[in-house]
């Protein structure tokens, strides 16, 4: 919340979220997943195996119970002849005779109804053939859905390990088993490229690490020589005023030093935690930090509910007294007030911090958790800070496995939420 001394303008637009150079998709609901897409596949070409299949069948069967347009057989004569038949009404007769029933008009009547089954019996084969297909089509599309599933079970072990490394987690690796496929060889390349980026961040953490430690003596003699300079009552006003100035540089150096070394320090994963109360933690950092609020004419106030969670209280300590100096130092010059809050919501600690303030634009926010950066400022022309402040913070709360949010309030200022696992 590093913001600039300059006042900003009372009203800002805000950030446009639709960038014309990125291509808008086109009906998005009809963008199914890869795994839907795989279960229609599947399903689709086993309904069309089926159909050509029910066909053929179809086909050989009409062919097999059909001889062409000739009847069966044919009656040539008959005499005291009885037919009764439940199907075929048409060839009832009871003692008929040559000179009461025309014999073609029977011969005709029997072929119409060994046609008639022949039909009945095609239409109920395909009738019983479309449900037994339409029962396997819903068992394949199940299959398939579930056989899709197991096929790409690799891609979603991969893409839970990059979002655990997108958590700032780089020892996280996948490990993939199985036969050296095309998934597995994608699995390797992705654990080879973890391996290499946490080289190179171990090597970066090491050497700000190593760098601060080696800042820390020089910095520290130099102090210890101004300070001797400056108990010298003898000495005259002017090398006491540069006196003064150089031990200030001095401790603004030495605050680049520390803050350079807790970045270094969180952007790694707490490995021991114990029990933090931020209701705790809030109010140790309001004490620190309560007479330079009376000094500038800032209220404090708000409610700080137990909410414990688990992590290192050094630097949870810090989270809040950052987020504290920042909405102090950078308030309206009267009647600024700062609002504190802890509780705990849907399951997650959360530390609350508002303030009044210069306006701030929405679209400057990211730019304010960027280490050296300030509003309409990139590198460091301020007293208030070393421009440290929210990038530490950001650190923190990503090692311990949470994330901060702000947001610009309306009139001014600024609103800080830091959400942490239990």
């Amino acid at each position: 919340m590093t913001v600039a001394a300059t006042p900003a303008p009372p009203q800002a637009p805000p950030k446009p979220t639709w960038d014309p150079r990125r291509p808008q998709p086109v009906l998005p609901w009809l963008r199914p997943t890869i795994r839907i897409r795989l279960t229609l596949l599947y399903g689709g070409m086993f309904l069309i195996a089926g159909i050509l299949l029910l066909s053929i069948i179809y086909l050989l069967a009409a062919q097999a119970i059909s001889t062409g347009n000739q009847p069966l057989f044919k009656i040539v004569g008959f005499d005291k002849l009885s037919v009764s038949s439940d199907n075929c009404p048409a060839i009832n007769m009871a003692g008929g005779t040559s000179s009461t029933v025309s014999l073609g008009d029977f011969n005709n009547a029997i072929a119409q109804c060994v046609d008639h089954q022949r039909q009945a019996a095609l239409d109920n084969l395909l009738s019983r053939s479309l449900l037994a297909l339409l029962g396997l089509a819903v068992i394949a599309f199940a299959f398939g859905y579930a056989m899709a599933g197991r096929v790409l079970s690799p891609l979603g072990r991969i893409t839970r390990t990059a979002r655990a490394v997108a958590g700032s987690d780089l020892s996280r690796r996948i490990e993939l088993d199985g036969p050296d496929d095309e998934l597995k060889e994608l699995a390797d390349t992705f654990d080879d490229m973890l391996e290499r980026l946490q080289r190179a961040f171990t090597a970066q953490q090491r050497f700000v690490g190593n760098a601060s430690h080696e800042l820390r003596t020089p910095l520290a003699i130099n102090r210890t020589l101004l300070e001797v300079h400056l108990s010298d009552p003898g000495a005259p006003v002017e090398l006491q005023q540069l006196g003064k100035t150089l031990l200030a540089t001095n401790e603004r150096s030495e605050q680049l030093v520390e803050g350079l070394l807790l970045l270094a320090r969180s952007d790694n994963q707490i490995v021991e935690r114990k029990p933090v109360d931020l209701a705790e933690v809030a109010s140790q950092a309001v004490d620190q930090v309560h007479a330079e609020a009376e000094a500038k004419g800032v209220t404090i106030r708000g409610a700080r509910k137990p909410a414990v969670v688990q992590g290192n209280g050094v630097l949870l300590e810090r989270i809040a007294l950052n987020l504290l100096q920042n909405a102090v130092r950078y308030n309206v010059p009267e009647d600024g007030w700062v609002e504190v809050n802890t509780e705990i919501q849907h399951g997650q600690a959360v530390l609350y911090v508002a303030n009044t303030g210069p306006v701030v634009p929405a679209y400057e926010i990211d730019n304010l958790f960027e280490p050296f950066r300030r509003l309409r400022t990139e590198r460091t022309g301020s007293d208030k800070g070393v421009g440290l402040g929210l990038s530490i913070v950001r650190s923190v709360a990503r090692a311990h496995g949470g994330h901060i949010v702000a947001q610009p309030r309306e009139g001014g200022g600024l609103v800080m939420r830091v959400t942490l696992p239990i």
